[in-house]
C-alpha cells in the first residue's frame, strides 16, 4: 500500500475495506452477538486502521491486525456496556420505590387506615402520605404536637402490623 504521511491515499483504503470487511464484520458480530455493535465496531476499526497504517509491517497479515483493532474495541464496547448496566442497577437499587403497591397490600392498607379513629388517620394521612412535617400536621388539624406525633406513631404502627411488616423502632 502506498503511504502518504503514514497515512494511505483514499483508494488504498477502500480496497483495504472493500477486501476486509465482511470478514471483520462476521467476527466482529460472533464476537459481540449484536450486529449493529458488531458493524458499528467494524467502521471503528476501519478509522483506527486509517490512523495506524504506518505501523503495519509489510509482511504482516491485515486480516488478522484488522481483527486484532477490532477484538479490542469490541473488548472495550463490551466493558463499557456492563459498567452502564452496572450503574443503571446500582441506580434502580437507590431509588426509592414509586410503583404503585401490590393489589392485596393496597387493600390491607385502605382496611388498616379505615380502622384508625379519624384523628390518628388525619395524621397519618398528612404526615406519612402528604409529606407533611408533624409541625405542619399540628396546625392543620388544630391538635398539640405532641398528640400528632402519637398519632403518627401509633397509626404507622397499626399500619405496618396490617402488612405483615415487623415495625422497627430504629
Amino acid at each position: 500500500m502506498a503511504l502518504d504521511g503514514g497515512h494511505a491515499p483514499a483508494q488504498d483504503i477502500a480496497r483495504l475495506v472493500e477486501r476486509h470487511q465482511q470478514a471483520l464484520r462476521a467476527f466482529l458480530r460472533r464476537a459481540c452477538g449484536d450486529w449493529a455493535l458488531a458493524d458499528d465496531l467494524a467502521q471503528e476499526t476501519f478509522l483506527t486502521a486509517w490512523e495506524k497504517i504506518g505501523e503495519l509491517g509489510p509482511d504482516a497479515n491485515v486480516r488478522a491486525w484488522l481483527c486484532g483493532i477490532g477484538y479490542n474495541k469490541t473488548l472495550t464496547a463490551l466493558r463499557s456496556a456492563r459498567r452502564a448496566r452496572r450503574r443503571e442497577a446500582d441506580y434502580q437499587d437507590a431509588a426509592p420505590v414509586t410503583g404503585a403497591p401490590h393489589p392485596a397490600d393496597k387493600m390491607a392498607l385502605d382496611r388498616a387506615m379505615a380502622g384508625l379513629p379519624v384523628e390518628q388517620r388525619a395524621a397519618v394521612a398528612l404526615c406519612l402520605a402528604g409529606d407533611f412535617s408533624h409541625a405542619e400536621a399540628a396546625e392543620i388539624l388544630a391538635l398539640p404536637l405532641g398528640t400528632v406525633k402519637s398519632h403518627v406513631a401509633r397509626g404507622r404502627s397499626r399500619l405496618l402490623q396490617a402488612l405483615g411488616i415487623a415495625d422497627d423502632p430504629a
